[in-house]
């Protein structure tokens, strides 16, 4: 059995150190974890890593040294990308390996955010149904109503009257597109195999045209990422919605978007685990979403904005939903972050 490929395979974050901390083997979820690459961990102790970990190398140093074993609940570690995580922290000597110690980091935040997410796709989905039969409800007379309007229409001599019932069909037809949005897609459509860049160069093109000048967009892409089965005009229209929210949240004082694609190993979205996945993360570092929106982001018409409609990030969700991915967001002040993760084809 290959034990290299094995240890891959778990989702807690596995590395060897010696007793300078520095790596001998990262296993693929210490990779992503760190979001270092293999090549790099190997090379630098592992506090070069990192910005914080809630427990002194010092610690971990004198632990090796001595062939103890550490355990540390629930600290925190921040990564040289400035991702927060909550930890558990396991040290362990080797047998016959002198001042070698198996480290373990389990994220534990990461129960949570399944736990959190498949909350947030139940309560999105009977938000959906509410939003359908509402839409039924309004469709309906709403049709009639514009009948009635082009019947009377034909009718009138007046142009002044007509005025009126043009009036009538023109908002009726405004309240229908509005219910459409609001529906957004409701069913997997056609999918194809399609390189996740040029749909994102379609997004950046689309805004670069009204790009205020106080804003730069930024790209930071993986070119090793494979092309993926996805509806290319569905995955423009969620990666838009999201650009077009950080583009608002900056409008006024300024700032930087970066668009950056990763994959990550053994995800779990919803109840299923993958062995690897696409992240695309949108992030800007504008003031932040105010707290007390975060529970509701992705529901229908809840916005931050007096201007918003508060569909965009609805509609990204639904379109991550029917790709079989997720769409994550993490903000504080000075920095926010969506991410949209979809499965990868192996």
């Amino acid at each position: 059995m290959d034990t290299n490929n094995l240890l891959n395979h778990l989702v807690t974050a596995v590395l060897v150190i010696d007793r300078q901390l520095r790596p001998c083997f990262a296993n693929a979820a210490a990779e992503q974890l760190l979001g270092i690459s293999h090549h790099k961990l190997l090379e630098l102790p592992l506090p070069e890593q990192y910005h914080f970990m809630g427990v002194e190398s010092q610690i971990l140093i004198d632990a090796v040294i001595d062939s103890q074993s550490l355990t540390v609940n629930t600290t925190s570690l921040v990564t040289q990308d400035g991702q927060n995580h909550t930890i558990d922290i396991t040290l362990i000597p080797l047998e016959n390996q002198q001042q070698l110690s198996l480290l373990e980091l389990r994220q534990v935040d990461q129960q949570r955010r399944i736990h959190q997410q498949l909350n947030m796709d139940a309560q999105q989905q009977a938000a959906q149904f509410l939003v359908r039969n509402l839409a039924h409800e309004i469709k309906n007379p709403l049709g009639g109503l514009r009948g009635a309007a082009q019947l009377l229409s034909r009718e009138l001599s007046s142009p002044d009257l007509k005025e009126f019932t043009s009036l009538i069909i023109e908002q009726a037809d405004r309240l229908r597109s509005l219910v459409d949005r609001l529906l957004g897609p409701q069913r997997p459509t056609e999918h194809a195999q399609h390189n996740i860049h040029q749909v994102l160069q379609k997004v950046i093109t689309l805004v670069e045209f009204t790009l205020p000048r106080n804003i730069t967009l930024t790209r930071d892409y993986d070119p090793s990422i494979p092309d993926n089965e996805m509806d290319p005009d569905q995955m423009q229209q969620a990666v838009l919605n999201i650009v077009q929210n950080a583009i608002q949240a900056l409008e006024m004082l300024g700032g930087d978007i970066v668009i950056k694609t990763r994959t990550q190993h053994q995800v779990t979205i919803g109840s299923k685990r993958y062995r690897l996945v696409l992240a695309v993360s949108i992030i800007d570092n504008g003031p932040g979403i105010a707290p007390e929106l975060m529970d509701t982001l992705f529901y229908p018409m809840v916005t931050g904005r007096e201007e918003g409609s508060g569909l965009g990030l609805s509609i990204a969700h639904n379109i991550a939903r029917l790709h079989g991915g997720r769409v994550d967001c993490n903000s504080a002040p000075g920095q926010t972050e969506f991410t949209i993760t979809l499965p990868l084809q192996s």
